[in-house]
């Protein structure tokens, strides 16, 4: 028994000593994780492995010794969480000794200790004992790139876990480092290194005597000039080593009195990344320098931003150089001084003026932009900044105004000027005694009104913009210049077609301007458009022509614009309802134009009302009552048949209604919707017309005669709407409201009631009869509607509406709306107005239908499988490119095959498709270049501009495939692509000239 327990002992022993064994003297490398691997699981332990590999790490052989070191290291790296605090000290101790050693054993030593810089149980003093060792045993600098990165590794291991012992080494510890790090050239490890020093600043490592060594040790390497390697695996970038760098140098103030020179010598240079990176570098160091650190270089540094703003030929540099003098200002507002020190702001401010003033004084205006932007670079820099730089630089700009006499000279100086008071807007939330533009206020309205007045419309868009920063800021407009101010803008807006932007510019003053001065607008503005109104229906009561019409628009729009305040709504709302409704009297020539535009005001007011919920609530109030009873009163018989009554009742009239009612519900609270809801659904079940304006009409409205419970009820009577063929656009609007509360509907029973009344109606209406178009719509729309919410009833009512694409009368309208399916809905069934849309609702609808899709135009007739394809081409143009692309290729054969179907529908939506794939899979599509050149070629001369233009931005994608695929088709494509040079289109030439020029540049070097 003692024998067979004595062998039980030893036969471990014996296994760990084969695979040492192996691995030492048989150079194999699987041993090592096997040995690990029995560790971790309690075979062994790390002890019977040391003495496992007594032999070797004794051998005289230094190859052989190094084997050994490297199995025991290999095996720490995976199990070092498992030692003993006693057996860290002894292999610290061991590995320490090693270091010693030959250099062929330093690697596998400095893996070693690498893995007990990761132990948990590592004894106080250890870590610095072995980072003496290393700093006085290793040569690192000598070493390979991945010892190096080892050292490294050691060192960062150490100060995350060990930061209070490391600095107890007092300077020494940076001295070491500077040690390593001095000589390194690989980017993997500078990476490394750069974090280590901006550890040792910003943890407070002692320096001592060593800042500049530091410094030197770092900004050897400034600026960085590192391109990396083709298919470099390390994946190391450039911009990652100039952040690194930068991180570091712009750290402390300590290196200022180094690094700042470095930096002016740089900006100085020819080379145009060193300048921008020492720009960027300078930005950088003004957010810890503060005036001490400065004060000798201010003079340098902005002779060098300066320069670089005067001459440079590159806007990066100037941007650069801008910001680099924002900073500068910046640092120098922030400082705070002892009483008896000497401002150094007011001085630099006072010589960059010095250096700028007379450019702006210059006849021929060549240096004034580059002067105005360093002004306005530092003037952004704080308050105190603007102030000095506003209150010098203005007199000068007003006086320059008024000695230039052509508009684009004073356009220069207006914009410069502007430049300034956007400025003072920023910092005029500071507490200040006194406001520099308090001076200057008479003259600068004046020069504003100038220029609203000067015919050039260019100078008239600034001033409209300098008006609208100098109303926003407090004090500067009195009451008189208001009201000049509103006269101006009244007038801009009623400018002919030819200043367009002019007129869009004096609109979006007056909405901005209205919000902070509502009584102004209210007393000069709203008057003179609600004459402007009354004279409008004065002229559409005679039928006069276009301009007028022009003129009515340009009203409707300025009370639109100025509805952005509450009392301004209360006021332009009435207005536009009353005008509304005088239409609505029979004495007026209204088109359905000139109700669509009354109705798009309206809709832009509703918007600005969305803002504030007490103006939503006034508009929803007012407005929805009165547009709900117009359409009324006009669906009703009686005895005057007014022309208006007919256009009320047109499609996209009633359209134009609904658009501003949903965009006035969409934020109602829950509370108000339900209060409206309350009143429009008995409006429309049982003709309660209690809650409308004005409810004087010629008989009761009476929609349905079914009395039964609301929602029910409501329910089926959109069913039945839905079916009526009497009027296309009430059956798709009942199906679409029918959808929308299908969709938001709670599951259970009504609800499963609802969809089988649904289907029902739906299968009798496709049925051979009058209302097989009505129908189709209706299962389109409850389709879209349970997809959306993941409804299960969708699969099958999707596989009815596959089943249609080879119907000969709904076919090409049941293809049609597979893109309705992938489509977002704007006015029902959107996430605005509380739909349940359940997120990558496409992404699901793509991977259950597209096989039946695929596998329905293989066995389809020839005759239909053009519907197949145009329903296919609509699910993958709306299908998100990184699903379709793992797809592609089972897919892009049907595509390619849709772009020969004659619909110019199915082309376009296939065309769409394409063109991402081009940029996205170029290696897919290199597989089909042939037909595809061919089938772009072809359609490049389709009958459709719009699959033209398509088609040549195809051909243009075709460039980012390999070049060597396209060259063969090179010369072909080049004769080809000569022809829609000449199209009679001017896009379509555009897209040609692109496309072609790309072609030509094929191969080309450089290209």
């Amino acid at each position: 028994m003692a024998a067979a327990a004595a062998l039980e002992a030893v036969a471990p022993t014996g296994a760990l000593w084969g695979l040492v064994q192996d691995f030492v003297m048989g150079q194999q490398e699987g041993p090592a994780d096997q040995v690990a691997a029995d560790v971790k699981s309690g075979s062994y332990t790390v002890l019977q492995v040391v003495e496992a590999l007594g032999s070797s790490l004794e051998n005289p052989e230094p190859r052989t010794r190094a084997r050994g070191i490297q199995l025991l290291s290999q095996v720490l790296l995976q199990c070092h969480s498992l030692l003993l605090e006693k057996e860290v000290v002894h292999l610290i101790l061991f590995y320490e000794n090693r270091l010693k050693d030959h250099h062929l054993v330093i690697p596998s030593v400095l893996q070693g200790l690498r893995a007990l810089s990761l132990c948990v149980s590592l004894p106080p003093g250890l870590a610095v004992s072995v980072l003496k060792a290393i700093f006085q045993e290793v040569h690192v600098q000598s070493l390979p790139q991945v010892d190096r990165h080892t050292v490294y590794s050691i060192i960062t291991n150490f100060m995350r876990t060990r930061e209070e012992e490391l600095k107890g080494l007092g300077a020494d510890f940076t001295f070491g480092f500077i040690q390593v790090m001095d000589g390194e050239k690989d980017p993997r490890n500078l990476l490394v290194a750069f974090h280590i020093v901006h550890d040792l600043i910003s943890r407070d490592y002692s320096l001592g005597p060593f800042v500049e060594e530091l410094f030197e040790v770092t900004s050897c390497y400034f600026p960085i000039d590192f391109t990396p390697p083709p298919n470099d695996p390390h994946g190391i970038q450039r911009e990652d080593l100039i952040l690194s760098l930068r991180a570091v140098l712009a750290s402390t103030p300590r290196f200022a009195e180094f690094l700042l020179p470095l930096l002016i010598e740089k900006v100085d240079s020819e080379i145009l990344s060193a300048k921008l990176d020492s720009l960027q570098t300078l930005n950088a160091c003004c957010s810890v320098y503060g005036q001490k650190e400065l004060k000798d270089f201010l003079p340098s540094l902005w002779a060098s931003v300066r320069r670089e703003v005067f001459q440079t030929a590159s806007e990066r540099v100037e941007a650069e150089g801008l910001a680099a003098l924002h900073s500068l200002t910046a640092c120098l507002s922030r400082s705070v001084l002892r009483a008896d020190a000497e401002d150094l702001l007011d001085s630099f401010l006072s010589n960059i003026l010095q250096d700028c003033r007379h450019h702006l004084c210059e006849p021929d205006m060549k240096l004034v932009w580059p002067s105005a932007k360093l002004l306005q670079a530092a003037a952004g820099a704080s308050a105190r900044a603007c102030d000095h730089i506003t209150s010098n630089v203005l007199p000068l700009l007003l006086e320059q105004f008024h000695k230039h006499s052509q508009s684009n000279q004073r356009r220069t100086i207006l914009e410069m000027i502007l430049g300034f008071l956007k400025l003072q807007q920023k910092w005029s939330c500071e507490d200040k005694d006194e406001r520099p533009l308090s001076g200057f206020k008479d003259q600068l309205c004046s020069l504003v009104f100038m220029a609203l007045t000067d015919p050039n419309t260019q100078l008239q868009l600034v001033g409209i913009r300098t008006l609208t920063v100098l109303g926003a800021q407090p004090g500067l407009l009195s009451s008189g210049d208001l009201e000049l101010a509103v006269g101006h803008l009244y007038r801009l807006s009623f400018l002919e077609e030819e200043s367009q932007s002019c007129r869009v510019a004096a609109l979006e003053a007056s909405g901005t301007l209205a919000t902070l001065y509502p009584l102004a607008f209210s007393s000069h503005l709203v008057p003179k458009l609600a004459e402007e109104l009354c004279l409008g229906e004065s002229d559409l009561a005679r039928g006069d022509g276009p301009t007028k019409h022009s003129q009515h628009l340009c009203c409707l729009q300025a009370l639109s614009a100025v509805s952005t305040h509450p009392s301004l709504v209360k006021e332009t709302l009435p207005l536009l309802l009353q005008h509304l409704c005088q239409m609505n009297k029979g004495n007026m020539a209204a088109g359905p134009n000139e109700v669509i535009a009354v109705c798009q005001s309206l809709q832009q007011v509703a918007e600005k009302c969305q803002l504030d919920p007490e103006s939503c609530w006034y508009f929803h109030q007012t407005a929805i009552p009165c547009l709900l009873a117009l359409a009324v009163q006009a669906s009703m018989p009686g005895k005057e048949h007014s022309v208006l009554r007919k256009v009320l009742l047109e499609d996209e009239v009633l359209a134009a209604m609904v658009s501003v009612i949903g965009t006035a519900t969409t934020h109602l609270s829950p509370d108000l919707a339900a209060q409206s809801v309350a009143r429009i659904v008995p409006l429309f079940l049982d003709g309660n017309i209690s809650f409308l304006p004005e409810n004087s009409f010629p008989c009761r409205f009476q929609p349905f005669q079914v009395e039964i419970p609301q929602l029910n009820q409501l329910m089926r009577e959109l069913l039945e709407l839905s079916c009526c063929d009497s009027c296309p656009f009430s059956s798709t609007a009942a199906a679409k409201c029918f959808a929308g509360l299908l969709n938001k509907h709670p599951a259970g029973q009504q609800l499963d009631e609802f969809l089988q009344l649904a289907v029902d109606k739906v299968e009798a209406g496709l049925g051979s009869g009058p209302c097989r178009t009505q129908a189709f719509t209706l299962l389109l729309w409850v389709t879209k509607a349970l997809l959306l919410r993941y409804h299960p009833l969708s699969s099958c009512l999707t596989d009815r509406l596959m089943g249609l694409l080879s119907d000969p009368e709904l076919g090409p309208a049941a293809a049609d709306g597979f893109s309705l399916l992938m489509s977002d809905c704007t006015d029902v069934l959107t996430r605005a107005g509380h739909a349940e849309v359940r997120i990558m609702f496409r992404q699901r609808f793509f991977t259950d239908n597209v096989p039946a899709l695929v596998q329905g135009f293989h066995a389809a007739p020839q005759d239909v499988k053009p519907n197949y394809l145009k329903g296919l081409s609509h699910v993958l143009n709306r299908l998100p490119k990184p699903v379709l692309l793992p797809e592609l290729p089972t897919l892009l054969s049907l595509l390619l095959e849709a772009l020969s179907c004659p619909d110019s529908v199915v082309q376009l939506s296939t065309l769409s498709c394409l063109q991402p794939l081009l940029l996205e899979a170029p290696q897919v599509m290199s597989l089909h270049i042939d037909t595809l050149v061919t089938k772009f070629l072809n359609l490049s001369s389709s009958p459709s501009m719009a699959v033209r233009i398509a088609a040549l931005q195809c051909m243009h994608a075709l460039t980012r495939l390999p070049t060597p695929v396209l060259l063969p088709y090179k010369p072909q494509v080049i004769r080809a692509l000569a022809k829609p040079l000449d199209d009679k289109k001017r896009l379509v030439r555009k897209e040609a000239v692109s496309a072609r020029g790309e072609w030509f540049l094929l191969g080309s070097p450089g290209s």
